[in-house]
C-alpha cells in the first residue's frame, strides 16, 4: 500500500511505539521495527536515516505528546472551573502516566545511557512551552518553573524505571513510589503557586 511520506513515518514511530512499550528499548532495531510496521528496513532507512533516527524521532514524538497532554491539564485547558489542586493533580498524573506506562522512562534512561540524549534538542523548546503556558498563566517565575519542571520530570523517570520494584524490595505495596512522589511534587507545586 503506497502511504504519504508522512503517514509511512507515522506508521513506522506507531510501530517502534508498540515494540517499545512491548519489549523494551532494545527491541527498536531496525529489522524488528520494519517488520512491526510491515515494510522494509529499506523504507525505515529512507524516513529515519538509521535506527537512532527511529529512537530520537519517537522520543520526540512522545515529547511532543506529553507537552500537549500537560498543556490542556494545565490552568487553560478543560475543566476550566476545577481548582488549582485538581489541575495540579491532572497535570502530575499526566506526567507520571507518560513516564510509567508508554515507556518513556525506558526510552529516556536508554538514550542517556546510550550518550544519545544530545539528540533530544526539542527538550528545551518543550520545556519553554510548558513554562510560557500554564506555569506562566499562575505567574510562576521562569526560573522557578523550570526547576520543578526538571524536579517532575525526574521524579517521574525514577518512578517509572525503578518505582515499583524499589517499592516491593523495601515492603511497600509496589503503588507507593509513585503515591509518595506525587504527593511531594503536588507540594512543591502547591507552595510555588502560593508563593506566585
Amino acid at each position: 500500500m503506497r502511504r504519504s511520506p508522512e503517514a509511512a513515518r507515522e506508521n513506522i514511530l506507531s510501530a517502534a511505539e508498540q515494540l517499545l512499550v512491548a519489549k523494551g528499548p532494545q527491541a527498536l532495531k531496525l529489522v524488528d521495527v520494519a517488520q512491526a510496521a510491515g515494510v522494509s528496513h529499506a523504507t525505515v532507512l529512507h524516513h529515519f536515516g538509521s535506527i537512532n533516527g527511529v529512537q530520537t524521532a519517537l522520543a520526540e514524538a512522545m515529547i511532543r505528546q506529553l507537552v500537549a497532554q500537560v498543556v490542556a491539564a494545565g490552568p487553560q485547558g478543560e475543566g476550566e472551573g476545577a481548582g488549582d489542586e485538581t489541575r495540579l493533580d491532572r497535570v502530575a498524573q499526566v506526567l507520571f502516566d507518560a513516564f510509567e506506562s508508554a515507556g518513556g522512562a525506558r526510552l529516556a534512561a536508554w538514550l542517556e545511557l546510550t550518550g544519545e540524549t544530545r539528540r533530544l534538542t526539542l527538550v528545551r523548546s518543550a520545556v519553554e512551552e510548558v513554562i510560557s503556558g500554564p506555569m506562566a498563566q499562575k505567574g510562576l517565575d521562569p526560573d522557578r518553573a523550570a526547576n520543578l519542571i526538571l524536579v517532575a520530570v525526574s521524579l517521574a523517570l525514577g518512578v517509572g524505571l525503578i518505582g515499583r520494584s524499589l517499592a516491593e524490595l523495601v515492603g511497600r505495596p509496589p503503588e507507593s513510589t509513585r503515591e509518595a512522589a506525587l504527593a511531594f511534587l503536588k507540594a512543591g507545586l502547591s507552595a510555588s503557586a502560593h508563593e506566585a
